[in-house]
């Protein structure tokens, strides 16, 4: 535990304020573009959803010509199931919640390209929620500082962060392991002269 509360301390100090990167404004605009960002990068999901959200509303996604949304949506890559899903999930969140995105995992993982880590990080964002949502960037920082081993699967590193972060840190301890994936202990040339992590970390022990 004195390993984990070191990881916890090291990543508020280096992240003192994190934050979703993919931009949003209305809570089913989360939805859609955690939905979008499956295989591809924040960045460009911000690109495509700036487009999305500001030429139609959830009414105007469920009305629109499949066509326009496939151009849009383009850039992403399976343009054609991404484009489809953003119109189910418009049409089944005005038909069951009167548009809103509801705090309940069994419905949002109901939901066409919507699985357990897209409900995590919404539910997480939205609702600050104690989930953890295990993309490539939480996986490989946990494996890495040995919170979880090399061959556990999403499921199990999810379990194993849980347990060892109090509930009321999970949301921004998400938000956090993400954003030091990314910038900091990144999948090829990561930051290791410069990290407080570098005594526990299998790493740097194995690429020496």
């Amino acid at each position: 535990m004195i390993m984990m509360n070191n990881i916890i301390d090291y990543l508020t100090e280096l992240i003192p304020n994190p934050k979703c990167e993919l931009n949003y404004n209305k809570d089913y605009e989360l939805l859609i573009a955690v939905m979008l960002s499956a295989q591809t990068t924040d960045k460009r999901v911000n690109e495509v959803t700036k487009i999305l959200f500001e030429k139609y509303n959830l009414e105007d996604l469920v009305n629109s010509k499949d066509e326009d949304i496939i151009e849009i949506v383009k850039p992403l890559g399976t343009f054609n199931k991404k484009s489809k899903n953003i119109k189910l999930i418009a049409e089944s969140l005005i038909k069951n919640y009167n548009g809103k995105v509801p705090n309940d995992r069994q419905y949002l993982e109901s939901l066409p390209g919507v699985g357990r880590k897209t409900t995590n990080v919404v539910l997480s964002e939205l609702y600050k929620e104690p989930f953890m949502a295990v993309d490539t960037h939480v996986a490989r920082v946990s494996k890495r500082l040995g919170i979880a081993k090399e061959n556990d699967d999403v499921l199990k590193i999810e379990n194993k962060l849980m347990k060892k972060i109090p509930n009321d840190r999970i949301p921004d301890m998400h938000h956090r392991l993400v954003l030091f994936g990314r910038y900091y202990c990144k999948a090829k040339n990561p930051l290791c002269a410069s990290c407080k992590l570098i005594d526990i970390c299998k790493y740097k022990k194995t690429s020496k």
